[in-house]
């Protein structure tokens, strides 16, 4: 094995040909003639990006090949005999000398060439791109606290580096990973995201959420990796301005097969030049992405014309094994189909046996190894009820440790899904005991579960204050302070509140899963479109931000995300955005209606559109007002409102 000096001298060796190819520059920095060298440029540019991104990485892990003790890199934990482990000092050595022979490569082509004023050169193309051109979507990316443990998962994961860095142009562009809920799949996506990343080899990573389903973010999925990958590689930039600037509708359009063949498939293969490495693009949990139809022309592109991607491209993909999904890419030649259910049992409980002893590492003095033996065994290879046991058994006010652990152990075998259930089932029983204490705990689940958006507590309590019934005005807090296990933001103010996993909305909307415990969405909409009314009826007002001026563009204003941030709240926000989707799903109501008419025959109208015009969101106001005209074009007489529906309408129109 190469000493740690070696490798410090090849790494320096590379940082002088970086050097020398700058000095290249320099020299002839005096020509004016852009286009006769702009590819080469791009191409050097790319190329010192990601040979910054792979040193940096190396000063920080620069004793990953020390060969005596386990060692993390690249985010990944490597113990010492390990494939993965044993791969990462001739990786760097391979990297190394392939970047050398790419900057000697380019540094031949320039000598060769006129050599514009580089500045000028890198200026333009970066002013040739913008950002904002295309329709993606944000905070769809790597999440770096929902990696792998380190010391877990190393079969699976160097399974899925070994299919990235075969370089056999016949090689599966598109690995699948697929199980059922609870087995990892995302920690893994996230894990092979971040390694990625730390090695330059990142293109995009895009994650679904139960949560967003509202945001259709099936239809951002391509625009957003081909942003990712313009990012990643200037090259890509001019290609994707010259394919919107050709094509307006490309910017916003929401045909998903243009969006893969315009935006992402053809760019690809317009690129010049050898590419130095692959590129890695992680798409999780495709089967949030909502209803079949959803993904159903995703599926169709990727099974039909996956294989027509370049060959250094891979496409990581997990979700659910569910049947559409696996119609789609279970017989497709160039798909790798990968179940986690299929993983051999004894390595994901040795896995999970080291989770939990990790987790419950304090009260080693009340649980040995044996009971966390006993824990791994239980679980049936779901790291998600290994996660929830672990929190059920941690001491707490009026718990023993012990009582927990047995209730658990005495639930009977199940497969995944069975034991999630009855583990929800046991914290919800500890957590509500009474009749009185479960409705008021079904009263703020149906609250969060039919948000459009995750809001944070301060927000639900503002909208909850607003609710029609007096009964249910009272603070969250008195029922999600005891749920940090189950949901996210659960003990903090301003962190948005949704359940921690999938599963649990699954098992809480399915009543034979949850049963005292279902949620039924009942009155849910009314209830949160009269909040959503009132909240604007009182927070909304002429110059919502407090600018100087309203004689410039909102894009002029150098502060106004922050103005935004500080006045406008996320309950005022909420309501300006979704009031109209809650009415549309909401029973015809003569007190909603009233609340409808207030908003549409005073200026709360306009104050609205402003609200949305500098929250950057003005283009969702026409789908709401439509949204809001079909639920008031009712045809029945509706007492005590002092009018016909018809002739709200009318004032709605007129309003307007």
């Amino acid at each position: 094995m190469l000493s740690q000096a070696s490798f410090d001298a090849s790494i320096g060796g590379l940082v002088t040909e970086i050097e020398r190819i700058y000095g290249l520059i320099l020299e002839n920095r005096s020509s004016s003639k852009i286009n006769a060298t702009k590819d080469v440029l791009v191409e050097i540019a790319q190329v010192v990006q990601e040979c910054a991104m792979f040193i940096t990485k190396y000063t920080e892990t620069r004793t990953f090949c020390t060969p005596t003790i386990p060692v993390v890199f690249m985010g990944v934990i490597f113990s010492t005999g390990s494939r993965l482990g044993k791969s990462v000092p001739s990786e760097t050595t391979t990297k190394v000398a392939n970047y050398n022979q790419k900057l000697e490569k380019l540094g031949l082509e320039l000598r060769n060439q006129p050599i514009p004023d580089i500045q000028y050169g890198i200026q333009q193309i970066y002013e040739d791109f913008s950002s904002n051109c295309l329709a993606c979507a944000d905070k769809v990316g790597l999440n770096e606290a929902k990696k792998c443990l380190d010391g877990t998962r190393i079969e699976i994961l160097n399974e899925i580096v070994d299919w990235i860095n075969n370089t056999d142009p016949t090689a599966p562009r598109i690995f699948w990973l697929y199980g059922q809920a609870g087995k990892g799949k995302s920690a893994i996506a996230h894990t092979i995201a971040l390694q990625a990343q730390n090695l330059g080899m990142l293109g995009s990573c895009f994650c679904f959420s139960r949560v967003r389903q509202h945001e259709q973010l099936h239809t951002k999925l391509f625009p957003t990796i081909a942003r990712d990958l313009a990012h990643r590689d200037l090259r890509l930039r001019p290609l994707l301005v010259e394919a919107t600037t050709s094509n307006h509708s490309l910017r916003d359009t929401a045909d998903i097969a243009a969006q893969w063949n315009k935006l992402f498939l053809k760019p690809l293969s317009q690129l010049k030049g050898s590419p130095t490495g692959n590129v890695v693009v992680v798409i999780d949990a495709l089967d949030e992405s909502g209803a079949k139809r959803t993904r159903a022309t995703v599926l169709e592109i990727l099974a039909a014309y996956g294989a027509e991607l370049p060959t250094n491209i891979r496409i990581l993909l997990t979700s659910r094994p569910l049947v559409d999904i696996g119609e789609a890419l279970n017989t497709t030649l160039h798909v790798y189909a990968r179940s986690l259910d299929a993983v051999d049992a004894e390595l994901t409980t040795r896995d999970i046996h080291f989770y939990v002893s990790t987790r419950l590492k304090a009260f080693r003095g009340t649980f040995t190894d044996e009971n966390f033996q006993q824990l791994a065994a239980k679980s049936g290879g779901v790291f998600e009820w290994a996660r929830l046991a672990c929190h059920f058994i941690s001491p707490r006010s009026g718990v023993i440790p012990e009582d927990c652990f047995h209730q658990i152990m005495s639930h009977a075998p199940g497969d995944g899904r069975t034991l999630l259930d009855e583990m929800y089932t046991t914290f919800l029983k500890d957590l509500f005991r009474g009749s009185d204490d479960r409705r008021d705990f079904r009263s703020v689940m149906r609250q969060i579960l039919w948000l459009k958006e995750p809001l944070p507590i301060s927000a639900l309590d503002f909208m909850r204050d607003r609710f029609p019934r007096e009964d249910d005005r009272y603070p969250v807090g008195f029922i999600l302070n005891f749920m940090a296990s189950l949901l996210a933001g659960a003990n903090e103010l301003s962190t948005p509140v949704r359940p921690l996993h999938a599963s649990f909305y699954d098992f809480l909307l399915d009543e034979k899963r949850s049963g005292m415990f279902f949620i039924q969405q009942g009155d849910a909409h009314c209830n949160l479109a009269v909040a959503s009314l009132s909240v604007m009826q009182a927070g909304l007002h002429f110059n919502v931000c407090k600018l100087e001026t309203s004689y410039i563009s909102n894009s002029e204003v150098a502060d106004l995300e922050k103005r935004v941030e500080e006045n406008i709240p996320p309950h005022l926000l909420y309501s300006c955005r979704f009031w109209a989707t809650h009415l549309q799903d909401a029973a015809f109501d003569p007190d909603l209606a009233q609340l409808v008419r207030g908003l549409v025959t005073g200026e709360q109208m306009l104050f609205w559109l402003e609200t949305l015009g500098v929250s950057n969101l003005i283009r969702e106001a026409c789908g709401a007002l439509i949204s809001a005209e079909g639920w008031l074009q009712v045809s029945l007489f509706v007492p005590n409102i002092g009018c016909h529906p018809t002739n709200i309408e009318l004032e709605w129109k007129n309003g307007v």
